[in-house]
């Protein structure tokens, strides 16, 4: 039977002091209903984000404690289900996002989603594409703000954490205290303005336990990929430190050495950036499915 945790079960950072909003077992399907990242404060264009209460801002529903999970195991997070609010915000914020210095007065946009779109303008309507922003669980050490990445997941912003993929989070403490929220209806890669078509709405997620294996930070399995994510600073260093985990992983599944690992990865995997308007930058590195997975 699935389990549920409403919206009004809300952390504004991942911590290990988070009092867990409910148990349950390994294996057992989970509904997350969220906010959007503003807590659902805008309703209409008209309004002031100055005015906004900015200690309510990226808000995650949670945690959720998972009886089985210890420290040095993963939890594995299978997103089956992302159902997502009949309108969106965006929103342009001077001093934010790498068009901020150019920004002089703030706007706020309100795009209604119909047929599965959401519309920017009369003209152009986007086809959605739910996503989770911010999913993460209790990080190793002090608290970590949910606006912020990290080995623990949090805002990575990564637009492959979609219906259908499979995240995989490295377990800091007992229950792995799993949080989420910061839907968007569609967001592009490094969310340069800030913001994506930010939306409230339902996760269901199953959760299971996966003993004996360590990660060093989040990965993610998709229908035809699977990807190592990383956070950091600085983006070179992001970039870097994702594509060594997925080097790392392939020298171990594939049996290959470190010349024949990189030469796979530089052949036929990518390096992507997921975000690169937070405290830390988000890169995840990709590598085709059927080649790192084959049997």
């Amino acid at each position: 039977m699935e389990k549920l945790i409403t919206r009004d079960k809300l952390i504004y950072s991942m911590s290990s002091e988070n009092k867990p909003a409910l148990e349950v077992e390994s294996g057992t399907t989970v509904i997350f209903e969220t906010c959007d990242c503003f807590q659902d404060q805008i309703s209409s264009c008209e309004q002031s984000i100055e005015k906004l209460n900015w200690d309510r801002i990226n808000p995650a529903t949670g945690p959720l404690y998972v009886k089985e999970a210890e420290p040095g195991d993963v939890l594995k997070v299978e997103i089956q289900k992302i159902e997502i609010n009949d309108y969106g915000v965006m929103a342009a914020i001077p001093g934010s996002g790498i068009f901020g210095e150019n920004i002089d007065s703030s706007r706020i946009k309100i795009l209604p989603i119909k047929d599965g779109n959401a519309v920017f303008n009369n003209d152009i309507h986007i086809p959605c594409r739910p996503m989770i922003g911010v999913i993460g669980v209790a990080p190793e050490g002090e608290a970590i703000p949910n606006g912020e990445p990290g080995a623990h997941g949090g805002n990575m912003d990564n637009n492959k954490i979609v219906e259908g993929s499979v995240l995989y989070l490295p377990v800091f403490h007992p229950g792995a205290l799993l949080a989420m929220g910061d839907l968007h209806a569609v967001m592009g890669d490094g969310e340069v303005m800030v913001t994506g078509v930010e939306i409230g709405g339902k996760v269901t997620v199953k959760v299971e336990v996966i003993k004996g294996c360590k990660l060093n930070n989040p990965a993610l399995e998709c229908e035809d990929m699977v990807y190592t994510i990383a956070s950091n600073e600085d983006l070179y260093k992001a970039v870097k430190e994702s594509a060594e985990d997925m080097l790392h992983i392939v020298m171990k599944k594939l049996n290959m050495d470190i010349n024949e690992a990189g030469m796979l990865l530089s052949a036929v995997g990518n390096t992507e950036i997921c975000q690169i308007v937070d405290p830390k930058m988000t890169a995840r590195f990709s590598m085709p499915k059927n080649i790192i997975l084959r049997s």
